[in-house]
């Protein structure tokens, strides 16, 4: 009885400790991105341990995991927003279409304007609402008049669901919008420089209910044409929306898989804690 205590014991105990390999489905068919045996530093200290994962085409991928576990550090990587820390060094693969996008000879300009990211906090520019739309598409040379850039204007703005509310008042600052429609006009600027990817750092976390439902179903629109991955703390919003869902604990990627099958029937420990509320 006592040897088979100590067995559920240590079962126990090895599923809640962070696996060797990553769990569940972390390869897919025909990958938009790719990510082989990512370690990230901060100076002497690791962020992310050895992750490997694929993002598909049309495909909502939500990072979830208890605070301080790595999943912005990690999404951060596939558009080299980690270069902007001092100190901060990443070893491994990442890919976009094959392509290595931490190869030297990449304009990293170029890059950001293929993986677009939209942060936790609206971030507008202090500039119009037309100018926030237009300055990507001016800089990066997508457009050769106004006509064409007030198209690129209008059909970003309508693409985020925004057009219509901001149709008659063009000219004045983007600031000036509600906490909402900041993000979306965030949405919006990312979008009109035609990227393949979004990456979004848990665009919802200072929205309201009604806010946070526009900008979930903008994303399920979105999907159509781009990939996305998503950090978020929600676990809700990561159900609704995603296709997979990854989970993340002290810089390990423990589980990946379908997100209905996260949710029901996770296959570690770690996850299935995290999921039902034990801890993080």
């Amino acid at each position: 009885m006592a040897e088979m205590t100590r067995k559920a014991e240590e079962t126990s105990l090895s599923r809640r400790q962070p696996p060797e390999k990553t769990v569940g489905e972390i390869f897919v068919e025909n990958p938009k991105m790719t990510a082989r045996n990512v370690d990230i530093f901060y100076g002497d200290k690791q962020a992310i341990n050895n992750v490997t994962l694929d993002v598909g085409a049309g495909e909502i991928v939500a990072f979830v995991g208890p605070s301080g576990c790595g999943k912005s550090t990690f999404l951060r990587s596939f558009n080299r927003m980690n270069d902007t820390i001092e100190g901060c060094r990443l070893e491994g693969e990442v890919k976009i279409d094959g392509q290595d996008i931490y190869d030297r000879k990449i304009d990293v300009v170029s890059l950001r304007a293929r993986v677009g990211m939209v942060f936790q906090k609206p971030n507008p520019f202090p500039k119009s609402i037309y100018e926030n739309i237009a300055y990507g598409p001016r800089i990066h040379g997508l457009v050769d008049n106004k006509v064409e850039l007030d198209e690129v204007v209008e059909q970003s703005l309508e693409r985020a669901g925004l057009w219509t509310e901001v149709k008659d008042r063009l000219d004045q600052p983007g600031t000036g919008l509600s906490g909402g429609q900041q993000q979306r006009l965030c949405i919006a600027r990312a979008i009109a420089v035609s990227p393949e990817v979004i990456l979004m750092d848990e665009p919802c976390s200072a929205l309201d209910p009604i806010a946070t439902a526009k900008v979930e179903e903008l994303m399920s629109e979105l999907r159509q044409q781009y990939s996305i991955i998503i950090v978020t703390h929600s676990m809700q919003q990561a159900a609704r929306i995603s296709d997979r869902t990854a989970y993340f604990h002290l810089g390990s990627l423990v589980e990946v898989g379908d997100t209905r099958q996260i949710f029901t029937q996770p296959k570690h420990g770690l996850t299935e804690d995290y999921i039902t509320g034990r801890f993080g």
